[in-house]
Formats: structure tokens, sequence, C-alpha cells
């Protein structure tokens, strides 16, 4: 009896382990996808417990007819359909106006996560914007976004990040939601009209004008280089004379090359941070990360940068770690990252 229940306990625990290894890289993604669909970082790090505690559960029964990506990503959604169906309001993704962490100062802390593959930010012209996308477009049209992502039902959310962020087919979502292809069909053409008009193309502005290719790099790898190596002077120099730096959520704005010196003399990632480039919404950016005690650097800020012919026009500096799962970036790199 003894020796066939250490044999049971044994087979146990490497089908544990053979479960962690499979699934474990995919926790980031998941984060960023139950992050879209809820808008809650602090409920998407339930929900993905809840996913991985569904997929043990049914890990025996899997039978390798999907991928296991796409086989986590339909339990994922419906783990989130299920916490969204009844809720009188469905939640705004984090970053926009209206959201809990905008108004609660208490609200959960960032959510963690490892490294994941990029969800796109991005987006083709015309087509979705993903809620990472939308926390850096103008105030006007984040107010008419965040009023249409209420309006969307959570079956048409799931729809549109399944279809425009995760490219699943529609015979595929058609499948996960117990409907038809035709059907699919008309919730994206709903969803995608609704944030069409709640999107209109913005006027051309000065953002990144008249900087030619060459000159951008120069500048991007100029500020990177004197934000790591903490040369304050360059960073400033880099400046325009009115720009700009914004802090969100905590709103505070410093307006001058005068009052933003000041906040980098003063900035702890300055000279102690590693830089990783993105692209938010068609702005050049970084993910921000700070060196730790330990050595290790891990994930700080997401600073998306505004440049003109005449240097750095504005900085908006986004305090809000959930973001680097939503972007594709690791928590934290090593003390020896280049």
């Amino acid at each position: 009896m003894g020796a066939a229940t250490g044999a049971a306990t044994a087979a146990e625990a490497v089908r544990r382990q053979d479960f962690a290894r499979l699934v474990n890289p995919f926790r980031a993604e998941l984060l960023a996808h139950c992050h879209r669909m809820t808008g809650s970082a602090h409920d998407a790090e339930d929900l993905v417990q809840e996913t991985y505690l569904r997929a043990w559960r049914s890990y025996a029964d899997f039978e390798g007819r999907s991928s296991i990506r796409t086989w986590l990503h339909r339990i994922a959604t419906n783990v989130c359909l299920t916490a969204l169906d009844g809720r009188q309001r469905i939640p705004v993704p984090a970053g926009l106006p209206g959201s809990r962490r905008e108004h609660d100062d208490s609200a959960p802390g960032p959510l963690d996560g490892g490294a994941g593959r990029r969800p796109g930010p991005d987006a083709p012209p015309g087509e979705w914007a993903d809620p990472a996308e939308i926390v850096v477009t103008r105030d006007d049209r984040r107010r008419a976004l965040t009023l249409v992502w209420r309006r969307l039902s959570p079956r048409q959310r799931a729809v549109l990040i399944l279809r425009d962020v995760l490219s699943w087919h529609a015979n595929e979502i058609a499948e996960l939601l117990g409907t038809s292809g035709s059907a699919v069909h008309s919730m994206l053409r709903r969803a995608r009209a609704q944030l069409a008009q709640a999107t209109p193309a913005a006027p051309a502005g000065p953002a990144d004008a008249g900087v030619d290719e060459l000159r951008l790099r120069r500048l991007l790898g100029e500020y990177a280089a004197a934000f790591e190596t903490g040369d304050v002077d360059v960073l400033v120099r880099l400046l325009t004379e009115d720009a700009v730096c914004e802090r969100r959520p905590a709103g505070t704005v410093l307006g001058g090359r005068g009052a933003i010196a000041g906040f980098l003399e003063h900035c702890p990632a300055v000279g102690e941070c590693r830089m990783l480039p993105i692209s938010v919404n068609g702005r050049p950016g970084f993910g921000v990360y700070r060196r730790s005690p330990g050595g290790q650097y891990r994930a700080y800020t997401i600073d998306v940068l505004t440049i003109t012919g005449s240097g750095l026009e504005r900085i908006e500096v986004l305090e809000d770690r959930a973001l680097f799962g939503t972007f594709g970036l690791p928590m934290a790199l090593a003390g020896d990252h280049v």
C-alpha cells in the first residue's frame, strides 16, 4: 500500500511540474487579457488564478486539439465573462477617466507578471484601439472612449479582444461563445463602429513633425543613455524651452526646462535605471526599470515622449506597473542587462 501511495504521489508531482512548465510562460499575456476584459488590474490577478485553477482541473482532459495558449485564453475568457455577468457597472480599463484607480487612492496595487507576447498597443488606422493605447490619447477622445467602453457588453469586449488583439478566427470565437460566425461578425461590426465614432482621426499636431528617422533615433538614444547614466544636463538640453512633464495618475504637471530639471535632479531612477524602447499610440516611449538594492532592475514607470524638430516637447510618466504586462515587458531585468 505504501509503495503504491508513494508512486501515485510521485506521479502527481511530475504531472504538476509538467502543467506548470506548459502554462507559466503565458501568465503575463493572460494578465493582460483579463485586464482588458475587466478593466481592473486587481481583478485580473484573481481571474488568472481562477483560470489556472480551472485549467489544472481539466488538464487531464486536454487532448491537444488546440494549442496550450488558445486553450488557456479560452478558459480565461469564460472566467472573465462569468465574473462580468450580472455586474451593473462594467469597469473601465485602467488609466481612463472613471476607472477605479483614477478616483480611488485606496485601489489595489499593480499587477505583477513575467515576460509575455506583445499585445500590439499600436493598432492599424481604423482598427480597434487597445485599452493600453487609450491611456495616452487626448482627453476628449479618452472621455468618448470611456463612454463607449462602458456600453459594450462583455461578449462584445470578448469578440473585439479575441479578434483584433489575439487574431482569432470568427469560427473559433463563435465556438467559444456558443454562437454562430455571422453573429460574431455582427457583434464585431457593431463594436468597431461604436469605437470608431468615439475615436475620430486626431488632427495633425506637432508631435514628431519635421523629425527625420535618423534624428529621432539619435534623440531617443541620447535620452535613454542620459537617463541611465544620470546625465541631467544632457536630458535638459534635449528638452524644448516650453517642454511639459506630466505624471499619471498623480496629475502632477511641470512646465519649462527649469521645473523639469529640478524634478530630474531628484528623480530616484535617473542614473539608477535601464530602459527598454516601446511604441505607445504612435509615440516613442520606454519601459523604465529602477535598480533595486539587490542589483536587479524592477519595473518602475512607462515614459511616453512627444518629439518635435526642436527636441522633446512632452514627457508623460505613467506610474502604473500594470502596463508592463500589457506591453509584453518583463517585470524585472537582470543586473547585467544591457
